[in-house]
């Protein structure tokens, strides 16, 4: 019997009933601050490498976040989606994978690649480790706009409690080397938080800057240099790393919770990034 990771945040971060999800995920494409519209996803492999969105509460980050998914289902129909975030809570191993064999949200279930799994365990400091991800928020938002876009993909989500270059470059280079065509990499992380809009503005755009140069090192670099509160700076670093020096990077949007859902006083940040293969670009 397969052993099932049951929603952690379903009610809180995003809707906890089927209709009231797939209400809450058109309205974020559908925002002022989103893309437009829900897209069809394109067949075939994706050119996009990876993305970087947030996963704040859909109301906040989901406008945001949706410029990847679109993105993301206009390149092509991934088989694999990689979803590396920060471990918030502080429990479990240093780089954690989950044991279980599939996720569920009020969407349904998705399978977890465990080839993919046993692999990044045999290569790199992973660890088998639900403990981590049983209260962690930063992949499970991610499902509900993969879950609506496309019905069949396996996912691994992958918790990081460290974030130097050595571990985000570890698991990029064995990403890189293992994921293979049709796999997807997300990034899920927020960037500034808790300053005014427009200081936190000016502060993502210093990580921005290095994410635009697919410069993975100085992303951890700056966010070091300049105490920047980018949660997920590690899992961006990881995601760059495994999509490869000469891949294309696109910011779709950067904005603000002030822009989405609430006050301008003291704001989360948010971006939406694609990074495309440069050998598809180069095609």
């Amino acid at each position: 019997m397969a052993s099932t990771r049951q929603p952690a945040v379903a009610g809180r971060f995003y809707a906890g009933d089927e209709p009231s999800l797939r209400k809450q995920v058109k309205a974020a494409f559908a925002h002022e601050i989103g893309p437009g519209s829900v897209p069809t996803p394109a067949a075939g492999s994706p050119d996009i490498a990876g993305v970087v969105a947030p996963h704040a509460g859909l109301p906040f980050s989901g406008p945001v976040a949706a410029h990847s998914y679109a993105a993301l289902a206009e390149s092509g129909t991934p088989e694999t989606v990689v979803i590396v975030g920060p471990n918030h809570t502080g429990v479990g191993a240093a780089v954690a994978v989950p044991g279980d064999d599939e996720w569920r949200t009020p969407l349904g279930s998705v399978p977890i690649d465990k080839g993919l799994r046993d692999r990044i365990v045999a290569e790199t400091d992973a660890s088998l480790d639900d403990r981590a991800h049983a209260s962690e928020h930063a992949a499970e938002v991610q499902l509900p706009f993969l879950q609506h876009l496309y019905d069949d993909l396996a996912v691994l989500p992958i918790s990081l409690r460290r974030q130097d270059a050595d571990v985000a470059q570890a698991l990029g280079d064995v990403l890189e080397t293992h994921a293979g065509e049709g796999a997807v990499v997300i990034a899920s992380s927020d960037f500034t938080h808790y300053e005014p809009h427009e200081v936190a503005i000016d502060r993502d755009e210093l990580a921005l800057d290095r994410i635009d140069a697919t410069d993975p090192a100085g992303l951890i670099e700056t966010v070091e240099r300049e105490g920047l509160s980018v949660c997920g700076y590690g899992a961006i670093a990881a995601m760059l790393w495994a999509s490869g020096a000469d891949s294309q990077v696109d910011v779709l949007a950067h904005a603000t919770s002030g822009d989405t859902a609430g006050s301008r006083d003291e704001v989360v940040g948010y971006a939406s990034v694609a990074v495309r293969d440069g050998a598809s670009e180069a095609a």
